[in-house]
């Protein structure tokens, strides 16, 4: 920015630098705005009055350019001054009074396909169900919910099978009987609720499409008992007392008023299934079906205020290699499952919660190789 004005003698500095001040106001512009001054130039003109005679005068020039031109003129950041500070410890309980815990199991697989020696290759996983069993003992839970899909029964599903999984539906129903009686000692005060899922549903609906008949019918002289053609009669349960929730999709079992475990209809890819029970659900739900570890919650406003629901599955205790039928399996020449990478995953899930309205916690228990890591300790 370039001014000029006429500067009348005697021309002394401290005059110029106040007519420079002054020419700086006159055209409206506060000193304090000036950044840096790249220019003054002093020189002499002449001008003739009204009788025609001529007069010197001193003139000057400033180029400057503004104060802002850079941006503002911030203060330095500093480093925070010393801090010394003692945490007061929060005081914790292993297990407040009034809490309780669930273990919640998810697809088991139980079923086998024979090897070419003839021996019987389980689809399910005995080392994470062991895992599982033995996180159940230690934590001696108030209550045991299995999410359905412990028997696989292929021999009654809609996928193609080969001879390598014939005659293998009764080493599946004893192996499911174990299971039962293994529950039942690693949490002998539990209520242990198994909800059916559509694999046990299989049996069932087998019976209903192909022999009505053979559907519903009882021990003689035992009209109150359990259907024999039931997952609940083959494997025992009423011994155990495990309790079974037939009735696929439909049926539920609420841990508390704010938390439900079901075993779910609803498949989605990239993780996503936990968000489409998310869009659907206005309590927080726990669910099997998948096979994969998902964890999603949501905060919406309520008439109380803010309220988060969470959408959570498991995983599976089920083998992950391609050993259990599924859309993405294959079998060899021979009938016997190919391997391959399932997008899948073990695990299994506890819950500390409060009865009624009350609150609840959930962890996720993820499985690799056999190996697990939970609260502190190394399980192998």
């Amino acid at each position: 920015m370039a001014l000029s004005d006429e500067l009348q003698p005697p021309a002394s500095k401290k005059e110029v630098l106040g007519k420079l001040a002054g020419l700086l106001e006159r055209n409206g512009i506060n000193v304090e705005e000036v950044g840096k001054i790249t220019r003054v130039n002093m020189w002499q003109g002449f001008y003739k009055d009204d009788d025609g005679e001529a007069h010197t005068v001193d003139m000057a020039g400033l180029s400057f350019s503004p104060a802002w031109e850079d941006g503002p003129d911030w203060d330095p950041v500093s480093q925070a001054a010393p801090v010394k500070c003692s945490v007061r410890p929060v005081k914790g309980s292993p297990r407040p009074e009034g809490w309780q815990t669930a273990v919640i199991v998810p697809d088991v697989q139980i079923g086998y396909y024979r090897a070419a020696d003839g021996t019987l290759e389980p689809t399910h996983d005995e080392s994470a169900i062991t895992l599982c069993l033995s996180i159940m003992r230690e934590l001696n839970p108030d209550v045991v919910v299995l999410v359905g899909d412990n028997l696989d029964a292929p021999e009654f599903g809609k996928y193609r099978l080969s001879p390598a999984f014939a005659l293998t539906t009764q080493a599946s129903v004893d192996r499911c009987a174990t299971f039962a009686a293994e529950l039942r000692a690693c949490a002998p005060e539990a209520d242990i609720i198994w909800i059916a899922g559509n694999h046990e549903e299989r049996i069932t609906n087998a019976a209903l499409d192909n022999l009505k008949a053979a559907f519903g019918l009882k021990r003689g002289n035992d009209q109150d008992g359990l259907p024999v053609l039931s997952v609940p009669f083959l494997c025992r349960f009423d011994e155990h007392r495990i309790r079974y929730l037939a009735g696929y999709p439909a049926s539920a079992y609420w841990i508390n008023e704010k938390l439900k475990v079901i075993h779910g209809n609803r498949v989605r890819s990239g993780g996503s299934t936990a968000h489409a029970y998310l869009a659907n659900e206005k309590c927080s739900v726990l669910y099997g079906h998948i096979h994969r570890r998902e964890w999603a919650e949501r905060s919406r406003e309520d008439f109380d205020g803010a309220k988060t629901i969470m959408a959570a599955s498991p995983g599976t205790l089920a083998r992950t290699d391609g050993a259990v039928p599924s859309t993405r399996g294959g079998i060899d020449l021979d009938g016997r499952p190919l391997p391959v990478v399932e997008d899948w995953q073990q695990g299994f899930g506890v819950v500390t919660f409060q009865p009624g309205d009350g609150q609840f916690f959930y962890e996720q228990i993820p499985i690799h190789e056999g190996t697990t890591w939970f609260r502190g300790k190394l399980y192998t």
